[in-house]
């Protein structure tokens, strides 16, 4: 029988019941020693007592009274060991209903405390959780943007200023660099675009060699090259470069010598009158030679400051050495271009030097003037007395013909001016058409001018 066991123990239990039958109570320490002490067959014991109808009120009082301190003890124990998993209500049924059930899911969105502790409200007052800007009517202040954030956008932070760095051009670059600059001033000669393109450039402290590479490649070049080389020294100094600068560039060129005369023979002759122009020009100082005296070991270099000096001490006051370099290049005035080929015509029509006279026509450096020389020679044909002059310009003018010195151009624009002018010249000149005649047909018989040239010579009008 399964209930034999503890019936010793549950007919004692009803006998203390049943000994204290007027006041229905029992005694609050047994209670609790019955409640901790294991529970075994009792409940089956008297739910057959209560089946066979053996049970009196108190004992069904009893009966219910530890019921309820084994759900209680249960809902403790459960609550400990799984706080998040489940809630039980005071009576001891799950709050959730059946777990398998949809309804009785724990929804893991929900913003309601799943420990049964707290008063439902959502966190931080609503400012908290995912995809949450904040609570309800806060302002946030300006924050300034993080450059290390990987969303920073440098074009989209307002008015940005930007700077151009302009990096310093290294030393092997640099001539490779100012030659392009220097050739094309010696096309242009504009000293403000040279200006211009060297602000462009970041030289540092090598920009005194912009002047000694000026000058070492006006050294190779024409005449009209060295004076357009001194006008570009005289007006970068003061503003881009000052006399300190100067004076390194020209020491950096007199150490140089003996490698420039290799290509240039005359090179200290042509630096010595440099140098005398930039002192004049107020571009080096006045004690920059005095500063050699006695301490130069190199010949070249001795030729180049004793020229300088023998320029300067012929000057009396100190005034800019405009002709150092000659007349050179169709930069010089019109009327001073006019004026010089005049002398060399009349140095050639005393001495008769052909070749002489070609020199200086070329180190005038004006190809596009030659029909001024060609004008000037016809005239003074016209004008002089005596067949010599006109036998004199035709073999000056075939000499110019076959070298090439003057072109076709030239020699067709200077015969026509004097066929436009004629009838003025012979205000002057009575028998300007007959000279102009015969010396015409004496060209044309040189292979001087062409036919065509020959037969749009105007003739006298017969009245």
């Amino acid at each position: 029988m399964p209930h034999v066991f503890s019936s010793s123990i549950s007919t004692n239990r009803i006998f203390n019941a049943l000994i204290f039958p007027t006041t229905g109570m029992f005694s609050f320490d047994n209670n609790l020693a019955e409640a901790d002490r294991p529970y075994s067959g009792d409940e089956d014991l008297l739910n057959e007592a209560e089946v066979n109808g053996n049970w009196t009120p108190q004992e069904k009082a009893l009966h219910e009274a530890r019921l309820k301190a084994k759900a209680k003890r249960r809902l403790r124990k459960s609550s400990s060991r799984n706080s998040t998993s489940e809630s039980f209500s005071e009576s001891g049924d799950l709050a959730g209903g059946d777990p398998h059930s949809p309804k009785g899911k724990v929804n893991t969105n929900d913003r309601k405390s799943r420990t049964g502790k707290g008063r439902g409200l959502p966190k931080k007052g609503g400012a908290g959780g995912k995809g949450v800007w904040g609570a309800a009517g806060m302002v946030y202040e300006d924050e300034e943007p993080d450059v290390r954030d990987p969303n920073y956008d440098e074009s989209a932070q307002g008015d940005t200023v930007y700077a151009t760095v302009v990096p310093e051009v290294d030393e092997r670059e640099l001539e490779k660099m100012v030659n392009p600059i220097v050739q094309e001033y010696f096309e242009h000669g504009d000293t403000k675009e040279v200006q211009m393109l060297l602000k462009e450039l970041n030289l540092g402290p090598h920009k005194y060699e912009f002047s000694s590479l000026a000058v070492s490649l006006s050294l190779e070049g024409k005449a009209s090259h060295r004076e357009l080389t001194s006008r570009l020294l005289s007006d970068l100094s003061g503003k881009m470069l000052s006399q300190n600068d100067m004076a390194r560039a020209f020491d950096k060129i007199l150490k140089e010598l003996p490698d420039l005369i290799l290509d240039t023979p005359e090179a200290p002759q042509m630096l010595g009158q440099f140098i005398a122009r930039a002192i004049a020009d107020h571009i080096l100082p006045m004690s920059f030679l005095d500063c050699y005296k006695g301490k130069v070991d190199c010949d070249h270099a001795r030729v180049a400051l004793d020229r300088a000096a023998v320029l300067l001490s012929m000057k009396r006051e100190m005034v800019r050495l405009d002709n150092v370099w000659g007349v050179g290049g169709g930069l010089r005035p019109v009327k001073h271009l006019v004026k010089e080929m005049n002398l060399l015509l009349k140095e050639y029509l005393v001495s008769g030097d052909v070749a002489e006279a070609e020199h200086c026509l070329r180190d005038l450096e004006v190809p596009h003037f030659h029909h001024e020389l060609v004008y000037e020679a016809v005239v003074m044909v016209l004008e002089s007395k005596g067949d010599t002059a006109s036998h004199m310009m035709i073999k000056l003018l075939k000499s110019f013909w076959k070298t090439g010195l003057v072109t076709v151009d030239q020699m067709n624009r200077g015969f026509q001016r004097v066929y436009d002018e004629l009838p003025e010249i012979n205000l002057d000149v009575p028998h300007a058409h007959s000279i102009m005649e015969s010396f015409v047909d004496l060209c044309y018989q040189e292979s001087v001018i062409t036919k065509q040239l020959r037969d749009a010579c105007p003739s006298r009008l017969v009245g």
